[in-house]
């Protein structure tokens, strides 16, 4: 992707925080809108149209980051999000992903590692672009999946999948009954270095588990294989 038609919208109060974080952005390519409270941010979304947003959990007005994030994922499934926040602990994750972030990078952070990330998070939604014109459509259970979309239909509530949601089931759906190691699903969802430890993963597969699992305690569809990995299976494995 082109770094110039590139547009990152950048949610920080901080302002120091925020100068830096433009002026590296900038130094990449990219262009960068910035709003300091949610509410301006609900306001730029729409007169621009943007390749990625990154933002911070606390905000001052009567929106947080973690509420920004929800609104964003009910207008827009696909665009990438990234929360940059000193809300470093394993629930303040769990709850950014829950809400519909793509990652999470905690403050203090280095500068190379954030860039790397937006880098990876642009690529993979290149990527989503390039096949969404495929005729892409998966059935399990009851439910409809329609990869292009990421709507599901099946189900007592419908669902809509995030970019990264439809890339995990497009890797086990292309995998079926096979044992995917963390570091094959690290490698072709996230593309980092297998060796990288994250909780990431683990916070989708518990996603995935609440969306398609009658009981998600004891999933039938997504199974952990102890000391090897994951594993689909379209049809509930019997326990």
């Amino acid at each position: 992707m082109n770094n110039e038609t590139v547009c990152i919208l950048l949610v920080e109060d901080e302002l120091h925080i925020a100068q830096g974080l433009i002026f590296n952005l900038q130094q990449e390519g990219y262009q960068v809108i910035h709003a300091v409270t949610a509410e301006e941010a609900i306001i730029k979304l729409d007169n621009y149209q943007f390749s990625l947003a990154i933002l911070d959990r606390m905000l001052p007005g009567k929106m947080d980051g973690l509420s920004l994030c929800h609104h964003i994922r009910q207008i827009d499934p696909q665009l990438p999000i990234l929360m940059l926040t000193a809300m470093n602990g394993d629930q303040d994750r769990i709850e950014g992903l829950a809400e519909g972030a793509d990652d999470y990078l905690a403050k203090p952070f280095v500068l190379d590692e954030l860039l790397l990330r937006i880098a990876g998070m642009l690529r993979r939604s290149g990527w989503y672009r390039q096949i969404a014109a495929q005729d892409n459509s998966y059935n399990f259970g009851s439910y409809h999946i329609d990869l292009n979309t990421g709507n599901v239909s099946g189900g007592s509530n419908p669902i809509q999948l995030t970019e990264l949601e439809v890339k995990m089931l497009r890797v086990f759906f292309n995998h079926e009954g096979e044992v995917l190691s963390r570091a094959f699903l690290l490698k072709s969802v996230w593309e980092v270095d297998p060796d990288t430890e994250t909780r990431t993963l683990d916070n989708f597969i518990v996603r995935l588990r609440k969306y398609f699992e009658i009981d998600p305690s004891h999933p039938l569809h997504f199974t952990t294989v102890r000391g090897r990995g994951y594993r689909f299976h379209r049809q509930p494995i019997s326990k």
